[in-house]
């Protein structure tokens, strides 16, 4: 029967809505407040988006299932910058943008019109996005709604802020930061087009003089300063003559740009062509000696200065650019000064001699300076010049110093002596706004910036993280690389959406600052929306009683004229709830939004209000690709729940990669999880609830198979392997269902009704949390008078795992495909079958050598020393290969099956056979199949095969 997915979906919405299963109040349960990122609405959800909530709505349906009281909201970021860009875009009628929100998102004309407000562009994406969420089946409580722009959570901003000024963690100063020249702004990653955090590196300026200039060399290795034999410029590139304070220098035209923004007072005197330079001396500042300027075509005006200083021995770059020039044609007496450079070696390495550049360009065989390989050549020689270098003699006072501590030694000499300066360069450019301009680095005079470089904050949070649970676990080693380099970052910008500096209202607060803690306002704004607090009457003293437990209920009161029962009853449920039990988010907000959580959550609240958990989980790619709008592979979410329902692109999007790799999503494996659910669909409309009576060998074998499952999914949930849980659920344990079946068929048994009933009415309700509409459907299909959803998690129970009837199963499974591969390799139509198993001598032997492999014993000598040694198995010296193959097959069997073997020693093999495999043997290969164990008087054995069976590997004779 094929499912009408939307109207199924929408009969259970409308069920749970009824029943406010979702709404969250404080219990007698223990409780679990999950929390995910809230969007930001400036377009609708796509396919993307879907992961991350998904996840977390499993997480939360789950953790309601195994019986705890679980808080899971949500809210909408109104606040920052992209709408109000979007805004002015879809003023100045941007056609993109415009033919974007149309054919894209399918926005109506006449609310594209309204569009020039940003709240409107908000307010239409927040229904959107709230709908589709409600259409997904996320288990929500949206009685806790807010957006960011509400005057409560400008109040509520207001505090936090003041509270991290007065701990001193809010400075005011001269920082760098990413910088919208067009806006006038600060940027980070939510003002960037698709969400790139700006990232920038600290250039030393090594200043050369020449003639009445200087000439400026951007480096990230100043100790290399005393190898620098000439420098490098681009004779095709046109200089700029610049004035910077009282110096004059010749820099790049992309260059004397940057300048302007880092707090220099540049002004433009002139050009110059770098073919005019080549040839011409300048002076090493700080050893008075001369070296040239030499033509190279791999420097690149928009990098550094646009000129380059070049160490031969230690840069593969600069070795192979003067090996290229010494075989080029270029004026005889020019060419007389190339042919006197020689490479100054300054850095004495492990594993290098005099010239390490020369070395590794001849050992990665680069031919010219344009090779590619010399990126990898200079990562090698960098990388281990960086952690294994030592400086040499001739540089000076620094001799011995590891070149990992060089830097900023020599980098304060070199400033300080006048020889150098500093220059700030994004790393990863380009950064674009989302008004579309190319964005640069800019010293901020007088902006207000969170201290995040402060040495004991950064303490405070690593002591979090340490406790902290982090899924995946391999994702920790980023954070810790976060707080590492993390250091002063503004918080307050000049245009946008959002709360005003309470000391400073030209301010408003950063959109990434804003949205750190906001987890705990959650807990309000259920009172809030019910009309209980009021913004005019909320004061910095009611958030201080209520989030950190200072003052007194009265004074509170007074303040509020809130009553102090109204009062106790939100600090209650803030204590109830918090802290944080489980946050998700993208591996993208790992550098900002998830490590800024926890420094602002250390800063401000007790350590009993700690976040407990973060889970990250990767992005999700369309048929391979990154989803973009220019690569036309962006399915909004809503459109996509209409074509294909949201239970199968729920599963569609989980069941395709593990946590943190990149899920690539296609819509042939929606088509295929739409048959695999309407298939489990068919199947629980046909059963039903039977009393099971009298187990046979293959119901208690499923049984415990079922048991086993419930174990496997539910330690795979507590740690977010959802695809490893779904696919034991949906796929692996089919199998296990196939195999039965066929068991019971080839018995003609008509009685399992009731034991498929409650082994599908397991896997139905573990199968709730992932795809909750189907599964409510199903688990009426099955009888269930209550939801799904509110039913008991499966519980795994010890003892109803039936080891003996495991491994007999799996030895009757192995023999029938043994069986049927000699028949496929032999090609005979069998006649025949006979099947010899063990005497009891080679099971005492099995389970002696068994107990010696569990306990660590795996050499043979030893193993049949100890055997002989004892009575009971000392005649295993006549069968000392018996022993070798034992072993063998002991260790290739996975440890969970030695141990059921183990606890299993009774098991009767021959008697097994004898019942089990005569009706399945039959069905399967037409003959009768007869069970002799080696040592029967009365054996049928005309081919001597029973010498060689051994415990669970019986021997086969076909004729």
């Amino acid at each position: 029967m094929e499912i009408r997915w939307n109207e199924i979906e929408s009969k259970w919405r409308k069920r749970w809505n009824d029943s406010k299963d979702f709404e969250t109040d404080p219990s007698e349960k223990e409780k679990k407040f999950i929390t995910v990122a809230y969007p930001y609405p400036n377009s609708p959800q796509h396919i993307g988006h879907g992961r991350t909530y998904t996840l977390a709505d499993v997480h939360a349906r789950f953790y309601r299932m195994k019986g705890f009281n679980v808080l899971f909201p949500m809210a909408f970021h109104y606040t920052g910058t992209p709408i109000l860009g979007m805004a002015k875009r879809v003023e100045a009628n941007d056609k993109e943008i415009i033919e974007n929100l149309k054919n894209l998102y399918g926005v109506p004309e006449e609310s594209i019109k309204t569009f020039v407000e940003p709240v409107k562009i908000a307010d239409y994406f927040h229904k959107e996005i709230k709908t589709g969420m409600i259409e997904m089946g996320y288990s929500i409580d949206w009685r806790r709604e807010f957006t960011t722009i509400d005057p409560v959570y400008s109040k509520f901003i207001e505090w936090q802020i003041k509270t991290l000024r007065e701990k001193k963690l809010i400075i005011q100063g001269s920082h760098p930061v990413g910088w919208c020249p067009k806006d006038q702004n600060p940027v980070s990653q939510h003002d960037t087009l698709g969400d790139v955090e700006p990232d920038f590196t600290e250039y030393i300026l090594i200043k050369f003089k020449y003639e009445d200039y200087i000439i400026p060399t951007a480096t990230l290795r100043p100790e290399t300063i005393f190898g620098v034999v000439n420098l490098w410029v681009n004779p095709e590139i046109i200089y700029k003559k610049i004035t910077v304070g009282n110096e004059k220098w010749i820099v790049s035209k992309e260059c004397a740009y940057k300048l302007e923004f880092l707090d220099k007072k540049i002004t433009y005197d002139g050009e110059i062509k770098g073919v005019e330079l080549i040839g011409k001396s300048v002076t090493v500042s700080h050893r008075n000696d001369s070296i040239l300027m030499l033509p190279a075509s791999f420097v690149e005006s928009g990098t550094g200065t646009g000129m380059v200083m070049s160490v031969p021995a230690h840069a593969p770059f600069d070795y192979q650019a003067l090996e290229d020039l010494k075989k080029s044609k270029i004026e005889p007496e020019l060419a007389l000064k190339v042919a006197k450079i020689t490479p100054i070696s300054i850095i004495q390495t492990e594993g290098f001699g005099e010239n390490p550049a020369k070395e590794t360009v001849e050992k990665f065989g680069v031919v010219n300076q344009s090779d590619p390989k010399l990126e990898d050549a200079t990562k090698e020689v960098y990388g281990k010049e960086f952690y294994g270098g030592k400086l040499k003699q001739n540089t000076e006072q620094f001799a011995g110093i590891k070149v990992a501590y060089a830097k900023d030694t020599i980098k304060e000499w070199l400033i300080k002596n006048k020889h150098a300066d500093i220059l700030l360069e994004l790393t990863n450019t380009p950064v674009r706004c989302r008004c579309g301009a190319e964005c640069v680095v800019k010293v901020l005079n007088n902006q207000w910036f969170l201290n995040y470089g402060d040495k004991d904050w950064k303490e405070l949070a690593t002591k979090c993280f340490d406790v902290m649970n982090i899924l995946p676990q391999e994702i920790r080693a980023e954070f810790n690389y976060v707080i590492g380099w993390l250091r002063e970052r503004a918080c307050a910008r000049q245009h946008g959406l959002g709360t005003k500096l309470p000391w400073d209202k030209d301010w408003i607060v950063e959109s990434l600052s804003d949205s750190v803690i906001y987890m705990a306002y959650y807990i309000i704004s259920k009172f809030v929306n019910d009309g209980t607090l009021k913004a005019e009457k909320l004061s910095p003293e009611f958030f201080d009683y209520i989030f950190l437990g200072k003052g007194d209920a009265n004074k509170v009161s007074s303040i509020t004229e809130l009553t102090v029962d109204v009062i106790n009853q939100i600090k209650k449920e803030f204590d109830y709830f918090y802290p944080v039990d489980s946050r998700h988010s993208g591996r993208d907000l790992v550098p900002n939004h998830l490590t800024f959580f926890v420094l602002n959550h250390v800063a401000i609240f007790p350590e009993n209000n700690w976040p407990k958990e973060i889970v990250v989980n990767g992005s999700v790619l369309m048929n391979g690709s990154k989803m973009s709008k220019s690569m036309g592979n962006i399915i909004p979410l809503r459109k996509a729940i209409q074509d294909y329902g949201a239970d199968p692109i729920r599963l569609a999007i989980i069941i395709s990669a593990e946590l943190l790799q990149d899920a690539d999503f296609n819509m042939e494996s929606v088509s295929g999880i739409q048959n695999k659910l309407e298939s489990l669909y068919n199947e629980c409309s046909r059963l039903k609830a039977e009393k099971i009576n009298n187990l046979e060998a293959e119901d208690k074998w499923i049984l415990s198979k079922t048991q086993s499952m419930i174990s496997q999914v539910t330690n795979s949930i507590e740690k977010m392997r959802l695809r490893e849980a779904l696919h034991d659920i949906l796929f692996s344990f089919e199998s296990e269902l196939n195999w039965y079946t066929k068991r019971a068929n080839a018995k003609n048994r008509t009685n399992i009704s009731g034991i498929l009933h409650q082994i599908n009415s397991v896997r139905v309700a573990m199968l709730s949390p992932f795809a909750p509409h189907i599964s409510e459907e199903m688990w009426e299909k099955l009888g269930h008078s209550d939801l799904a959803s509110t039913s008991q998690w499966p519980k795994y129970s010890e003892e109803s795992i039936n080891a003996s009837a495991i491994q007999s199963e799996e030895l009757l499974k192995l023999l029938i495909d043994d069986i049927s591969n000699i028949l496929k390799v032999t090609k005979i139509t069998p006649k025949k079958i006979t099947i010899y198993t063990a005497d009891s001598f080679k099971s005492r032997v099995y389970h002696s050598i068994l107990e010696k492999v569990t306990s660590g014993q795996t050499n043979m000598g030893i193993v049949m020393k100890e055997l002989i040694s004892n009575p009971e198995t000392s005649d295993v010296k006549k069968i000392p290969d018996f022993v070798q193959k034992t072993i063998k097959d002991i260790l290739s069997e996975p440890s969970e099956i030695r141990q059921m073997k183990l606890e299993s020693k009774e098991f009767d093999e021959k008697k097994f056979l004898a019942n089990e495999l005569t009706d399945i043997g039959k069905k399967e290969f037409g003959v009768d199949i007869d069970v002799f164990s080696e040592s029967d008087e009365n054996i049928y054995d005309p081919k001597s095969k029973a010498r060689h069976a051994r415990p669970f590997k019986p021997a086969i004779l076909i004729e």
